[in-house]
């Protein structure tokens, strides 16, 4: 295998073997490049290698910097990677291709409301707090199945689910946990897997990881 000579391309190499040793066609999994916190100079670099799916956490932020450089690259994907709250729904499906972080009835009767008056439907992840840790935000994995039946009767479009597992702890445990509670309710995306951690979520099942810092350094 060739070298890589920029962060994008190592990462790609560690996604594509990872894929390998599971067994996985490499194209089965989307790297989004978290570029929350970093300014549009430092996403330039990986548009010109061609990187599309990009993930911020907050809708403000997004709004400001991502208009300008998708004239330029207007096939961009953006993702919504932090938490909604239900008054900026409408804002966020009019500039997000997914969001991952649907976690509770209220956010669906807004994300509803804000597809009928848009006319967009955007894709969502549920987040699902697979730690037990509240202060993530995401679904109590009990009351999963209650907003999936809610989800699905608003007309969400859902991509799959998504989690944030605890820190310092080994995180495949969650990354098999969530894999199987897609299986379970017949969704195939799983959102899971960082930096640190995104070959063990790929091995486990991830179809999307949102790696930051390896290819930005630390935040801005």
């Amino acid at each position: 295998m060739e070298k890589a000579e920029t962060p994008l391309g190592e990462v790609q190499q560690a996604i594509a073997a990872a894929c390998k040793r599971a067994r996985r066609d490499a194209g089965e999994v989307t790297l989004v490049a978290v570029s929350k916190t970093h300014p549009a100079e430092a996403i330039k670099p990986l548009l010109i290698e061609g990187q599309r799916h990009f993930g911020e956490n907050r809708v403000q932020e997004a709004a400001a910097k991502w208009p300008a450089l998708r004239e330029e690259h207007p096939a961009v994907q953006l993702h919504l990677i932090g938490a909604l709250q239900s008054n900026k729904a409408e804002d966020a499906v009019r500039l997000f291709d997914c969001i991952h972080s649907l976690d509770r009835p209220s956010l669906v009767t807004a994300l509803a409301k804000a597809f009928d008056k848009t006319g967009r439907q955007v894709p969502c992840f549920v987040q699902v707090d697979i730690g037990e840790e509240p202060q993530k935000g995401g679904c109590a994995v009990a009351e999963l199945p209650a907003l999936l039946d809610q989800a699905r009767a608003a007309e969400i479009p859902l991509a799959g689910l998504m989690c944030l597992p605890p820190a310092d702890i080994e995180p495949a445990p969650f990354f098999a946990l969530l894999d199987k509670l897609a299986r379970d309710h017949g969704l195939e995306g799983r959102s899971m897997g960082m930096s640190a951690d995104f070959e063990s979520a790929i091995m486990l099942g991830a179809t999307h990881v949102r790696v930051g810092s390896a290819l930005f350094g630390e935040r801005g």
